[in-house]
């Protein structure tokens, strides 16, 4: 006995439609503050890194961010402690993604 038969006997009045479902997909909304984010320059064990930190919203919204920032980048990173730690000194190009999207900046460090 398949699964189709076993599914036939639970609901009898069932009909299968070979139609695809429709999904609404709505785009996840990042929440933009009115604070501004900080962008810093550190060197972590010899080796420079851009830290971004002071985003008030939910860390799923700011893990979306980090992702998004690496793609656009091409870098690595990670997203720690409610910072997003990017390899290399990308300050002005972060900067300037994050204002794209709606977020104030504030350049700190070198």
């Amino acid at each position: 006995m398949d699964l189709s038969e076993q599914l036939k006997k639970l609901f009898p009045n069932h009909e299968v439609s070979n139609e695809p479902e429709a999904i609404e997909e709505t785009p996840h909304e990042l929440f933009v503050q009115k604070e501004p984010m900080i962008c810093k320059y550190e060197k972590r064990k010899g080796k420079p890194t851009t830290i971004i930190s002071g985003y008030e919203g939910e860390d799923e919204d700011f893990k979306i961010l980090a992702k998004e920032i690496k793609s656009k980048l091409a870098v690595g990173g990670t997203f720690k402690d409610r910072e997003i730690i990017i390899q290399g000194d990308y300050r002005d190009k972060i900067m300037k993604i994050l204002q794209d999207k709606g977020f104030k900046t504030k350049r700190v460090g070198g």
